[in-house]
């Protein structure tokens, strides 16, 4: 970056309110060309409505955008393509039943004669454009429909969807690596840097600090809608960069408190289910965190769902406060007080289009209707009380939709709350969280075990199995590899064993 360079991207003064809120109040963003630009905030800061103004979602109320030093009026998704612009949402924007190819190239799909679609030509193309960003086709077959792809693989579609089209200059990615492995994010940080080689800039939005620093030049901090700081990297470290966003010294990441372990509430014997799951066995007492772990692919995901009732296990059995249950769907496993955080909240967890009190209130309808119809505003009176524990930035009669990541993860948590679950599975609950809103979540927890709750805890982040866990199963191949006591664990056992290690 050269001091007199003009900027690939400038944003000036912007301003953004919606009724009651302002959520962007004069700020300021600065990109060159080459630049790894890190756009941190907690949830709500501002930083996903900052990005939308960019891709044209939202139209500023005050301030100016500027394409090499020009000013531009960008009012639509289309004329943010038209200067180069490509935002990889955090919440993932695919169509399960299209092949991965299809997905990459929709709006662009190659026609061959009579102008019916040339698939030969578009899986040629969909392999060449993986090749090119070092994504490996024959893990990852053009052919495969996205819904059997995992969450990881997904997120690889997306970013080469974003970069199918060689007049990419400016590139946002909101949490891109919340669902990568570390090997991935490796890989996708391999993919950055060769893309501002060849002079494609872009902001990258994270709440993992570590990656920060790992690919970061330089960074501008939001909170609650303004701009707190613009600064070089080397100027500033990690406890600055967390007081600058919270505002607040957070010097206990994981305050971790141990409940008094009780009685067993859930026991899994011999489950297994397809390739997915072999002979699994587990149990989980009241007052009790249990971390699971293991790589992309382990089975994590596969248990959570059969305890939750989503899918149905082909062999063993599950045993509930003593009774063995046989959960024909979710329904069952909420009528005996188990209720699922999903790794994918948007599309398993949340009706987007719905309020905050309507989302809340779902898994409640039997208990509140009477006579089959709701009674008028029961549903924002179970919600609101939870909405003010967990405080969610928003009204109960606020859309969903509209909410920030980490307000969308305490409505779906806020579901369980209202109801009478003991047994929690949180399947990645701090994904695309910020470092505030976690340390919240694992005092929610601290209190549902304090309670007497059991809670399943599913992580992708070492450090916060190990600091909030009781104990940790590690997985590997849909078996238990491994089942190591908290106090003692370490990475490098944890690792080991997900690695299929002893």
């Amino acid at each position: 970056m050269n001091p007199g360079e003009t900027p690939v991207l400038e944003m000036r003064g912007v301003r953004k309110t919606f009724p009651g809120v302002v959520a962007l109040d004069g700020v300021d963003l600065t990109l060159h060309a080459g630049d790894v630009h890190m756009l941190l905030g907690e949830n709500g800061a501002g930083k996903s409505t900052l990005m939308k103004i960019l891709s044209g979602a939202y139209r500023k109320d005050e301030g100016e955008i500027r394409i090499d030093g020009r000013p531009v009026a960008i009012e639509s998704p289309r004329d943010a393509l038209a200067h180069g612009i490509r935002i990889i949402y955090q919440e993932l924007n695919l169509i399960p039943h299209l092949s991965v190819a299809e997905n990459i190239f929709l709006g662009d799909l190659p026609a061959g004669r009579l102008g019916l679609l040339d698939w030969r030509a578009l899986y040629e193309r969909a392999s060449r454009l993986m090749a090119d960003l070092g994504l490996d086709a024959t893990a990852m077959d053009p052919r495969t429909p996205v819904r059997r792809l995992g969450m990881a693989q997904r997120q690889m579609v997306e970013i080469a969807r974003a970069l199918r089209s060689a007049d990419a200059r400016i590139l946002v990615m909101d949490e891109p690596t919340s669902s990568l492995t570390s090997r991935e994010v490796t890989q996708l940080f391999s993919l950055i840097e060769r893309l501002t080689a060849r002079g494609v800039s872009v902001v990258y939005i994270t709440h993992r600090l570590d990656e920060v620093f790992r690919i970061g030049k330089r960074v501008t901090v939001l909170r609650d809608g303004r701009q707190i700081t613009t600064r070089s990297l080397d100027e500033v470290d990690v406890p600055e960069l967390v007081r600058l966003m919270a505002n607040r010294e957070l010097s206990d990441h994981f305050p971790k408190v141990r409940a008094t372990r009780g009685r067993e509430v859930l026991r899994v014997e011999h489950v297994s289910r397809g390739s997915t799951l072999s002979d699994v066995s587990l149990s989980l007492h009241a007052g009790e965190v249990l971390g699971i772990a293991g790589l992309v692919g382990a089975g994590r995901t596969e248990l959570a769902r059969v305890i939750a009732g989503a899918d149905r296990c082909e062999n063993g059995h599950l045993v509930v406060e003593g009774r063995e249950v046989r959960l024909r769907g979710p329904a069952d496993a909420i009528s005996r007080g188990i209720g699922l955080l999903p790794e994918d909240r948007r599309a398993e967890g949340l009706v987007p289009g719905l309020t905050v009190a309507r989302n809340v209130a779902l898994p409640h309808g039997r208990r509140l209707s009477r006579f089959g119809v709701l009674p008028g505003k029961c549903e924002v009176a179970l919600a609101g009380p939870i909405a003010d524990e967990l405080r969610v930035k928003a009204t109960p009669t606020q859309s969903v939709r509209l909410l920030s990541g980490g307000n969308q993860q305490k409505v779906v948590l806020g579901k369980w709350l209202a109801g009478d679950v003991r047994i929690f599975i949180f399947d990645e609950p701090t994904r695309g969280i910020d470092v505030g809103a976690k340390v919240e979540i694992y005092n929610l927890m601290n209190r549902l075990t304090a309670r007497g709750a059991g809670i399943i805890m599913i992580s992708s982040e070492l450090p916060e199995l190990l600091g909030m866990s009781d104990r940790i199963l590690v997985m590997h191949r849909g078996r238990i590899q491994a089942e190591l006591d908290a106090a003692s664990a370490t990475e490098e056992r944890v690792v080991s064993a997900a690695l299929g290690l002893r």
